[in-house]
């Protein structure tokens, strides 16, 4: 789960993100000013609820409620990726230690709780970490119990949008960078805007000694992937209209999120998970300026889910400027854990 739904706005190496002082406080569920999201983000989001097919990216599932929601999504007994993962790190971890090496700088995008960046900076012996997500708030906690779980390890948060770019702290050192970015969240990119971002980790880890380390979700029997992503318990129900919650405080709008039911399903054809929300009456959703009707049964497409094959994958890495990639796999071949050279 969780980053861009589509390949606009495209991930630019260069921009800066929009630092804690933008709309940081939009991002905390106790904030109660309505639009307060910056005028080209705001018509950025209008944009996607006026298209024929309204869509919204899934970075607004995080602000503080969804960063938690999503945390809680990966403790289910359906959710496979996290256990699976870590599986891998578990079955593999000295190997992978060997292959990466230690003392490391590990830059993590969408850190969230930065649960699994605790572990690899254990076993590599990192050096620094920075954790990057759009939810400042949670992220800061999550970054100061890394500080107190790994005692001498340089620990710093930048909130911002992973889709905007990328920027680091100045004194950050430029050698020895491992950019990390578990959890298959490549996924939720569409292709095109998936190795654009590619490209950005390649730029901020093309110093010497730089390279990745990341997770992808691979194909596996349908029924594995629906339970995923619509448990029995609506966690992520929860977490996708949650969603709506995020966009009235972004833009001023009036969502109620009682009135849309959450769907997914996987699209054989695109090797992807879609989810969506979909009306369950007519209405009409106003905001500032402007508002839409949405009929009974119309749909808000939220988030894609990917599933690369794992040669396609390596194929992406090469064009995005990374070499000699490796990859590590579970005992069942669902998940892989993928290491290259920048």
């Amino acid at each position: 789960m969780p980053e861009a739904l589509t390949a606009e706005p495209r991930p630019s190496p260069v921009a800066a993100f929009p630092l804690p002082g933008s709309h940081a406080a939009c991002l905390d569920e106790a904030a109660p000013t309505p639009g307060c999201a910056p005028a080209a983000e705001r018509l950025q989001i209008i944009d996607g609820l006026l298209r024929p097919q309204a869509r919204i990216s899934p970075k607004y599932f995080y602000d503080q409620r969804g960063s938690a929601l999503f945390e809680a999504i990966t403790r289910l007994p359906e959710y496979y990726p996290t256990r699976t993962e870590r599986a891998i790190f578990e079955r593999h971890g000295q190997d992978i230690a060997r292959v990466v090496g230690s003392r490391r700088v590990v830059i993590e995008p969408g850190a969230g709780s930065c649960e699994k960046a605790r572990a690899l900076c254990q076993l590599l012996d990192a050096t620094h970490f920075v954790g990057i997500d759009i939810s400042a708030d949670y992220l800061h906690g999550a970054v100061e119990d890394l500080r107190r779980a790994v005692p001498g390890l340089d620990a710093r948060a930048v909130g911002g949008d992973l889709t905007a770019g990328m920027k680091l702290p100045g004194d950050l050192p430029a050698e020895r960078r491992l950019v990390f970015y578990p959890g298959s969240s490549i996924g939720n990119f569409d292709p095109p805007a998936a190795q654009q971002l590619l490209a950005a980790m390649h730029a901020l880890a093309a110093g010497a000694g730089g390279a990745i380390l990341l997770g992808i979700d691979l194909p596996k029997d349908v029924a594995v992937l629906q339970a995923a992503y619509d448990d029995a318990s609506g966690t992520t129900a929860a977490f996708n209209r949650n969603a709506l919650v995020h966009l009235n405080r972004l833009i001023g709008s009036d969502f109620d999120p009682g009135q849309w039911r959450h769907v997914a399903f996987f699209d054989e054809g695109a090797s992807r998970i879609e989810m969506h929300l979909a009306a369950c009456r007519p209405q009409r959703v106003r905001w500032p300026g402007g508002g839409r009707d949405f009929a009974a049964g119309e749909r808000i497409h939220t988030e894609n889910s990917y599933k690369y094959p794992l040669p396609v994958f390596m194929a992406m890495l090469g064009r995005a400027g990374f070499r000699q990639p490796r990859a590590w796999l579970d005992e069942r071949g669902w998940c892989a854990l993928v290491h290259a050279l920048a």
